[in-house]
Order: structure tokens, then sequence, then C-alpha cells
């Protein structure tokens, strides 16, 4: 009778397995789906340490919700740039438009006259080093 139990215990268990990774895919953050199937956040943890394929399943679904939101997010921004949202224009060509995107620019005389310190050197090499980064690499 015990092993019985036992096996209809594991079959609930897969079965909120599923559940869960079915919710994940389309709701991709934990806490809100684990008060759906009704779990707590423990269990899940448990069962993602003690499972390697679930915890595989999980990575997998996360990716796929997250995938999801991204989709709905901009297909939001984009509904918002039709309607003539500007913030949401602003935002759309700052990160698609090369011609809009963030850029640093320096302004000075420069008086060749008087030589630089080593310590004004200095700033100067990390105020050009700082004005060469990438920005883009940082925005994604």
């Amino acid at each position: 009778m015990k092993k019985l139990k036992k096996s209809t215990s594991q079959i609930r268990i897969q079965k909120e397995k599923s559940a869960f990774l079915e919710q994940l895919k389309r709701t991709p953050i934990i806490q809100v789906v684990c008060e759906k199937i009704n779990i707590g956040r423990a269990t899940f943890y448990r069962w993602k340490s003690d499972d390697s394929i679930f915890s595989q399943a999980v990575e997998d679904a996360f990716l796929e919700g997250h995938l999801l939101v991204n989709d709905l997010a901009e297909s939001q921004l984009i509904g918002a740039v039709k309607d003539r949202n500007l913030s949401a224009i602003t935002y759309w060509l700052k990160h698609h438009h090369k011609d809009y995107k963030n850029r640093i620019e320096i302004e000075g005389n420069l008086n060749t006259i008087q030589e630089l310190s080593a310590e004004q050197k200095e700033l100067v090499q990390k105020a050009l080093r700082l004005a060469s980064l990438d920005f883009n690499q940082h925005e994604k």
C-alpha cells in the first residue's frame, strides 16, 4: 500500500512540475508561477536542485517566457510609435537608428604653449579611454 501511495505522489509531483513549466513559459516570474500552481518557492527550488532534467526544462521554459514577454513589449512599443507617442518614438530611434544613438562629444580649447602636467595628461588619457567605449555593448 505504501508503494502505491508513493507512486501516486510521484504522479502528482510530475503533473505539478509540468504545470509549472507550462505556466513559466507564459509568465517568467518564479513567485507568480508558484502562487498560480499553489506550491511554495522552497518546493520549486528543491525540485530544481534534485532533478537535473527538470532544472534544464526550467531554464528552457524561462527563456521561452522571456522571449514571449520581449515580443509583447516590442509589439506594444511599435503600437505606441504608430500612435505617435513621442517617448516611444525617441526610445525606438535611440536603440535602432545609428543617427540617434547617444554620443559623447568633447569640446574645449587647448593651450599648446603650456605643457600639461602628469596629472593633467593622465586625466586626458582617461577621458579619451572613456570616450572610446562602445556604448552599444552596454545597452543590450
